[in-house]
């Protein structure tokens, strides 16, 4: 298997080096040449198997040529042990056509960890295959930033230096960065800044000659493809339990960057029968407008209640524009620039067609967030947060056929956001037992200017150049 570029110029690379690049030479993103896909005969033989071992065979055409088989069982089996809950991703059912995926049983408490424990275990297996150091720069609307520190902290041959906008993620999303000491941890606040600000600052830090001839920089954002690929498993693990693939599954997603998403359109890529992925959006709804009316165009972020979707630049769109626009890297990479270049765009007749096939989407403001978590309360026992609100609103709203079941990705612990969960539903919900000395513990976090002169001077000032240097 080897890997692509959006944007047509970057060279081709195998899993292993698109997992320590991130980010392609040509400013894309990284896709498969093709999409690998079962039979019907298949899936349906994944059946009822360990959520590690389903991780194992849905990967596994992903990392031909960098990871044997056995190996990838290895990686899987200790990236999932740590989660708290037997099935990984347990599913709940609301009502007749309405379930919950849990994805927040991992140590940080959000979907995020199902990919990025893996992801941390791949960085260590590469890194010592090749005897490289790696500057991993990531930006975080909450939860990408918990997730990745947990899962590479302590690993030799890894920095991180993390983005965040600071006092715009939940008080538990900070605590869970900036408590965690380890020496290759470097978390960053930017001072008047946005997640995009935080986005764009680490884009413009690969496209950075003088910095990626010294460090060699990698990422954890969803931007890097293997950390979407450990998310497709999920859309496997769901449906199959809903009757895949001799029955189709519809599922709501709420997203801002349009990663996890993206992981449904992948799993349906490979043939797993999915009847409708519904992209959720909050007021910040530059994919809501691209997808019902073809507008890609950036506004300012409204801050909300569910800071993960604040967001007004989606990076992984590109990849699906890349495939329903006919896999054209140089027309995309212009279509790009002009975006770019003016934050507005609109989508191709062959891009707005190509994802109407599957894809249709929904916004929800504050009041429609709040009603759905008090019906999730309410109606189903089920406290939500809201994120998964947002993405519960959609579900509700999507018309689909009753025989077709909706699953919405809970993609937070609803502990995470306890003012907003509170508010809505009047309960307020504990921490889990294990991170339940969050907020007892000491905090380590450097303020600096939202700026990407004042980022690159701090990160070129603490991490390790590339190559043998500073490792053990």
């Amino acid at each position: 298997m080897d890997y692509v570029s959006t944007r047509g110029r970057a060279p081709a690379l195998d899993f292993a080096g698109v997992t320590l690049a991130g980010l392609a030479s040509d400013g894309g993103l990284y896709v498969p040449r093709t999409w690998p896909r079962f039979t019907h005969e298949e899936i349906e033989a994944f059946a009822g198997l360990p959520y590690a071992e389903l991780a194992a065979r849905v990967m596994q055409p992903f990392v031909a040529g960098s990871l044997s088989a056995e190996r990838l069982r290895e990686l899987t089996a200790e990236a999932y042990g740590r989660f708290a809950h037997a099935a990984v991703t347990p599913l709940v059912q609301l009502d007749e056509q309405n379930w919950l995926l849990e994805l927040f049983h991992g140590p940080t408490l959000a979907f995020k960890d199902v990919a990025l424990q893996l992801l941390g275990l791949l960085f260590e297996e590469f890194l010592e295959r090749s005897g490289r150091n790696l500057t991993i720069v990531g930006a975080t609307s909450g939860d990408t930033g918990s997730a990745a520190i947990d899962a590479v902290a302590g690993r030799a041959g890894v920095q991180v230096f993390m983005l965040h906008p600071k006092g715009r993620v939940s008080d538990v999303q900070r605590r869970q960065m900036t408590t965690v000491l380890a020496p290759n941890i470097h978390n960053i606040a930017l001072e008047d800044a946005s997640f995009d600000d935080a986005q764009a600052i680490v884009k413009k830090m690969f496209a950075d000659a003088t910095m990626t001839d010294r460090f060699a920089i990698g990422a954890v954002n969803s931007i890097n493809w293997a950390r979407l690929m450990a998310q497709v498993v999920y859309y496997f693990a769901a449906a199959l339990q809903l009757g895949a693939p001799h029955r189709p599954v519809a599922f709501s997603v709420p997203t801002g960057n349009f990663g996890d998403v993206f992981a449904g359109y992948v799993a349906a890529q490979m043939g797993l029968p999915i009847a409708r992925l519904i992209v959720a959006t909050n007021v910040n709804d530059i994919l809501h407008r691209a997808l019902s009316a073809g507008d890609y165009s950036a506004g300012e972020v409204t801050p909300t209640a569910a800071p993960s979707m604040d967001i007004q630049v989606s990076s992984n769109f590109e990849r699906l524009l890349f495939d329903v626009g006919g896999r054209d890297g140089i027309a995309l990479a212009g279509q790009m620039a002009g975006f770019e270049a003016t934050r507005a765009m609109r989508l191709t007749n062959a891009q707005r067609e190509g994802a109407a096939a599957l894809f249709s989407s929904a916004r929800a403001d504050a009041a429609h967030m709040a009603r759905a978590m008090r019906w999730a309360w309410d109606d189903a026992g089920q406290v939500i947060d809201p994120h998964t609100a947002i993405g519960l609103h959609a579900a509700r709203a999507s018309g689909l056929a009753p025989q077709v079941p909706v699953v919405t990705l809970a993609t937070a612990h609803p502990a995470k956001f306890p003012a907003a969960v509170e508010r809505a539903t009047g309960q307020c919900p504990p921490l889990p037992a294990r991170v339940g000395d969050l907020f007892g513990r000491e905090e380590r976090v450097t303020d600096l200017p939202g700026s990407y002169e004042a980022v690159a001077a701090y990160v070129a000032a603490h991490a390790e150049p590339k190559g043998k240097a500073g490792r053990t």
